[in-house]
C-alpha cells in the first residue's frame, strides 16, 4: 500500500495594499476573532503582524502590513519600509484592491513591487465585495489585472465572510511543504503589551476620527496580575502639542474615560480577565519624526 496522505504545507502570506484596503478586515475573518485593529482611517496599522491559522494539513503564517502609501515624514518612511520587507521573504503574496476605490497610481505602485517580489503564488484580492456590487467589482478586477502578472484572483468580502475559506483553501494549496513554524496554541506572534497599545489606538482612531490620529501613539507601559486574577495595565498616549493632549482628555476627562473603557472591553477577552486600565496622556513634540521613538512604539521594519 502507498501512504496517500497530503504534504503538509506551511509558509508566509504577505498581504500588501494601500492603507484601508482591508487587510486587517481580512486578518480577523481568517482568524475568526480580533487580533487586528480596524477603523475607517487610512494607515490604521502600524505594526507588522503575524497571524497563524492552523488546518489539518497546513500552518499559514499570515502577515498584515500597513498600508503602503507616499510617505510625509519619518514614521511614513518607517511603515513603507516594514510593509515591503515583508515580500522579501513571503511565499505566497497577496496584492489587496478595494473595491470601492478607484484602480489608481497608488495601485500601480504597490503591484510594481509585487511584480518583483520572489514569491511562488501571487494572487490578486479585491475586497470590499459587500459595499461596492458586482458591477463595480468586474471594473476593478479588470483595471488590477493590467497592474501585475497574477496567478490566481478572487473577490472577497472580510466583513460578511464571503470567499474567506475560499482564500485560505487557495494560499493554502500553494504553501510549500514544510513544517509548522508556530506551536498550535499561538495565534499571533505579537505580544499582550503590544496588542493592548492597539486596542487602546484603535479607540482612538474611531473617536477622533480625522481630528489626529496620526499625530496619536500609544505605549503599553506595564501588565500586573494581582493574585485575585485581575489585570492592572498602564498605558501612555502620545500627542504632539498640547492643543492635541486637550482633545484626548475631553472636557472633564471624558474623552479619554471613553477610549479606556471602549478598550477594556477588548483588552478584557484578549486577557481572559478583569482588567484596570490607567491611561496617561504625555506630549511629545513631533514624535513622528523621531526615529527612535518610531521604534519604540514597534511601527518601523521589525526582524
Amino acid at each position: 500500500m502507498t501512504d496517500t496522505t497530503p504534504a503538509f504545507r506551511s509558509g508566509f502570506v504577505a498581504l500588501v495594499g494601500r492603507p484601508n484596503a482591508g487587510k486587517s478586515t481580512l486578518v480577523n475573518a481568517c482568524m475568526g476573532e480580533k487580533i487586528a485593529i480596524t477603523s475607517p482611517v487610512a494607515q490604521t496599522t502600524r505594526r507588522r503582524m503575524r497571524a497563524v491559522v492552523n488546518t489539518e494539513a497546513s500552518q499559514l503564517v499570515i502577515i498584515d502590513t500597513p498600508g503602503l502609501h507616499k510617505p510625509k515624514d519619518a514614521l511614513g518612511s518607517e511603515l513603507n519600509k516594514a510593509a515591503l520587507a515583508e515580500l522579501a521573504d513571503a511565499d505566497v503574496v497577496a496584492f489587496l484592491v478595494d473595491a470601492t476605490k478607484p484602480v489608481g497610481t497608488g495601485d500601480a505602485w504597490v503591484a510594481s513591487h509585487v511584480a518583483k517580489a520572489d514569491a511562488d503564488y501571487k494572487l490578486l484580492v479585491v475586497t470590499k465585495a459587500d459595499i461596492a456590487g458586482p458591477q463595480k467589482v468586474a471594473e476593478q478586477l479588470e483595471a488590477a489585472r493590467g497592474l501585475a502578472t497574477f496567478d490566481d484572483e478572487l473577490v472577497i468580502s472580510a466583513k460578511e465572510g464571503f470567499n474567506v475559506d475560499a482564500f485560505l483553501q487557495l494560499v493554502s494549496a500553494h504553501l510549500p511543504e514544510g513544517p509548522k513554524w508556530f506551536p498550535d496554541d499561538m495565534d499571533t506572534d505579537t505580544t499582550d503589551e503590544d496588542l493592548v497599545a492597539e486596542f487602546v489606538r484603535e479607540k482612538l482612531f474611531l473617536n477622533l476620527r480625522q481630528e489626529l490620529p496620526h499625530s496619536v501613539g500609544v505605549l503599553c507601559d506595564q501588565i500586573e496580575y494581582a493574585d485575585d486574577g485581575h489585570a492592572s495595565i498602564r498605558a501612555t498616549i502620545l500627542v504632539e502639542r498640547e492643543g492635541q493632549k486637550g482633545i484626548v482628555v475631553g472636557r472633564g476627562g471624558q474623552m479619554v474615560k471613553k477610549v479606556g473603557t471602549e478598550a477594556r472591553h477588548d483588552i478584557e477577552k484578549l486577557l481572559g480577565c478583569k482588567v484596570f486600565l490607567e491611561l496617561r496622556v504625555r506630549v511629545e513634540p513631533q514624535w513622528r519624526r523621531n526615529a527612535n521613538i518610531i521604534q519604540r512604539l514597534g511601527y518601523g521594519e521589525q526582524e
